[in-house]
């Protein structure tokens, strides 16, 4: 299908209205897996044409997202990934986490940014970072386009290691979200030390049920659970 490619003109409109000199593109995979861990990547790209065919991770194959991801890490000015485990996701939810890491990502760019590109509507980042939500930024904005790719492939390949001791639940095809392989194996075997252990598919598992951990974090108003995919037979 074809698609219009991202643009600069966000980053473009925050260079003349705030400033700013260094901006990254920021974007998240793994909210709704129900394994692994949530993986955000910061990516700073300045105003330089994008390599062709770039637009987010989810409308491209996987071998050509593999293929433009070397190009990315070569032609980005900079990148860094944050992660947040399956433990902090369960300790202090969704929203929480997502911070968490894109804190990490931020943090470990080698020059703060002075404003970040957010994909989507929620702003779950926050002071100190000055953010431009964009819906559906991983489409229209090249820097956010960039960290979903970068983002998508190295949490695959994450997910295919940890995988490799768990075969029987096919991370290295799922990445750990629902897929019937994933889910007979949740029947038979219970969750793996990767499971997020606060999550709605416990619900349906009798068997496992005892090992679900409690959300202290549900009263929080942002929705959390957004992305949670139930266990649907």
């Amino acid at each position: 299908m074809p698609y219009e490619p991202p643009t600069h003109t966000v980053e473009r409109s925050l260079r003349a209205t705030t400033g700013a000199k260094v901006i990254a593109g920021v974007d998240e995979v793994g909210r709704g897996a129900w394994a692994g861990p949530v993986t955000v990547c910061a990516a700073v790209t300045g105003l330089r044409r994008p390599p062709i065919g770039l637009t987010d991770s989810k409308l491209l194959t996987g071998k050509r997202r593999n293929e433009l991801s070397e190009e990315l890490l070569k032609w980005v000015t900079s990148y860094a990934l944050g992660h947040a485990s399956p433990e902090e996701i369960d300790d202090l939810g969704m929203t929480a986490a997502l911070r968490l890491a894109a804190g990490r990502a931020l943090e470990a760019l080698p020059v703060r940014p002075d404003a970040v590109i957010l994909d989507g509507k929620h702003d779950y980042l926050g002071s100190p970072w000055r953010v431009r939500t964009v819906i559906k930024g991983d489409q229209s904005c090249v820097a956010v386009a960039a960290a979903s790719v970068i983002a998508k492939v190295r949490r695959d390949k994450m997910m295919a290691e940890l995988g490799a001791e768990h075969a029987d639940f096919g991370f290295a095809a799922n990445a750990g979200y629902p897929s019937p392989v994933h889910k007979a194996a949740l029947e038979e075997r219970g969750p793996t030390p990767y499971h997020r252990l606060s999550w709605a598919y416990l619900d349906a598992l009798p068997q496992w049920r005892h090992l679900k951990k409690a959300r202290s974090w549900a009263n929080e108003s942002v929705p959390e659970v957004e992305g949670q995919l139930g266990f649907d037979f």
